[in-house]
This record gives C-alpha cells, structure tokens and sequence, in this order.
C-alpha cells in the first residue's frame, strides 16, 4: 500500500509551532518541521500549557543506553548495554541494547523519569490530545505504568508486528550443551502505548469541536484505526539516510502520525527526535511538528535526513 501526501488531508493550523524564542538552537528543517537542539525535560517546561495537539515518540527504552558512557561504547562498538545480535547469513548486524541487565535501581530511575515526563507531557498537551509512545516487551509495563499513574488516561496498545533478531538466543558459552534450549523468546513484536489528556468537554464530541482531539483518525473510508499494524524494520535505504540504532520505518510512522490528529489539524511533537523519522513523517502526511534531540550529532544528522526521509515513497 502506498503512503502519498497527496492524497491525505492538508491541516488547517490551530495551534503556534514557534520553538522557544533564542532560548535553544533549532533549524526549521521545511516549512512546518522544527528541530531543537534541547533537552526535552527542560523545553517542556518552558512551553505554554495546551500548546501541542498529539506527542508522537520512540523514547530510550531504558535510559541507560543513551547515557554518555554506554552510548560513547556504542559508537565505538565496544561493551557497555548494546550487543551484537547473532548472524545468521553473513550479514553485520546493528547493535541492539541488553534490557535484562538493568538494575533494580535502574528500574526505579525509569519510572522516576518517565513520571516527570508525563507530568510535563500531560501539561502541554490539549484536552483529548494522545501521547504514542514505543517501548519493548522488556520495559513496557514499567514506562506505562509510570506514565498512567501520572493522570494519563491509558487508552490501549497499538502492537506492532516485527520480524527481529531479539532473543531466542541459546545460553551464551554453551550452545552446543543446550542446542534445544531459547533463553527467551524470539520477539515478534513491539508495543506502543497510546495514553490521552483526559478531554475537558462533556463528551468526544465536544471535545473535537474545540480542540480538534479525543480520537484517532480512521485509517481509510470506513476502517477504523487497528489496534496491530504489521510493518518491516527500516528499509536499508533509510538507514543510509539516517544512521540512527533506533530509527523507525516511515511506513509506520506515517501510519501513527496520520492516526495521531483526527481532524488532520494541529501540532505533532517529538521529544526524543533521535533519526527524525516522526518529523518526516508529520511532513509526508502534511502536518506540522516540533521535534526535540538532545544529542547534537543526532540533531545534525535529522536535520538532513528529515526532508529526504518524507520524499520516500512507502509502499
């Protein structure tokens, strides 16, 4: 199925998508896709107050692997939380981070963080705006229930279906003592959690007539917007493009990002911008966005790749 702007709806603006005036470095990457070089703690904090529409994000996982020390041993392909999947046709494969090795207190430090992330995500965001947000089967009830116990209103998971070389490893040193033995389960797929601003009006209803949220948009016609989604890992292609250990397929975030503002109006933000991807995808699909990347070769690196990343064609 091809994904063409052309023929989704174009927004009419309700909201400002102005960054913080001179407070951060930002790049208007195309006309209506900002990229800010913040922390986004930090520049949710200055933001007004219902001043975002839906946040659409693909967060670390588990902190720790976006910490300097592990992610310096990541771009020098030496130790730390990532590891190097098994190969089994030749290919070099891409590190993937080791989510059992967290700690208690590394656990603890999760949901300390992603509770002041709700906190502020639930401040800037609409009444009946969404938060979408990407986790793994490993973290998942951790981050979500740190993001619903903040007064998020947990409004399912949206299951993605992937094909990945995550687990199903035998017990490492001694493959050939254990041959029929997996350690833990090959994953087949990865969770979003979709969490609302509770709405402000009577009903849905209302609720989109005044602030354009409270639902998501239906997929095509008459379908509805699924609760599973069948999609690939980045095409090489768009790794070329943006070299990013977590990026996302734009066949999936054009999905997420079209179904996030079920009027077609308003403001996508993205607090961890990491590739661009969701920029490029809010761009493809005709939306605005603000993204923030704290790191600055990431910031670099999506601030060239978003525009060629919303002219691939999706099929």
């Amino acid at each position: 199925m091809g994904i063409k702007s052309k023929n989704l709806p174009r927004p009419v603006i309700g909201a400002t998508a102005t960054a913080i005036e001179g407070r951060f470095p930002e790049v208007n990457v195309l006309p209506r896709i900002q990229l800010i070089l913040a922390d986004s703690l930090q520049w949710m904090t200055e933001r007004d107050e219902n001043s975002v529409h839906a946040i659409v994000t693909d967060p670390p996982y588990g902190l720790k692997e976006y910490e300097p020390t592990d992610h310096l041993k990541l771009r020098s392909g030496k130790g730390g939380v990532w590891r190097i999947p098994p190969s089994f046709d030749g290919a070099r494969r891409a590190p993937l981070p080791r989510f059992t090795v967290l700690t208690p207190a590394e656990r603890e430090a999760l949901t300390t963080f992603f509770k002041a992330f709700a906190h502020q995500a639930r401040r800037i965001l609409v009444p009946g705006g969404h938060l979408i947000i990407a986790s793994n089967p490993l973290v998942s009830s951790t981050t979500f229930a740190a993001l619903e116990s903040s007064g998020l209103e947990k409004r399912g998971e949206l299951i993605r279906l992937v094909a990945t070389l995550r687990g199903g490893d035998r017990p490492k040193g001694a493959e050939d003592e254990f041959p029929d033995v997996s350690v833990m389960p090959r994953s087949g797929w990865e969770p979003w959690g979709l969490f609302r601003k509770p709405i402000s009006e009577s009903t849905v209803a209302a609720n989109l007539r005044k602030w354009g949220t409270g639902g998501f948009m239906r997929t095509a016609g008459d379908e509805p917007f699924w609760d599973v989604f069948e999609c690939a890992p980045a095409r090489p292609h768009e790794r070329e493009l943006a070299p990013h250990p977590s990026i996302k397929p734009q066949k999936l975030m054009r999905h997420i990002v079209r179904a996030a503002l079920p009027m077609g109006n308003g403001v996508i933000y993205d607090p961890f911008s990491g590739s661009g991807s969701t920029l490029a995808a809010a761009a493809s699909v005709g939306y605005s966005a603000i993204g923030t990347e704290r790191d600055p070769t990431y910031f670099a690196m999506a601030s060239r790749a978003i525009p060629q990343l919303a002219n691939l064609v999706v099929r």
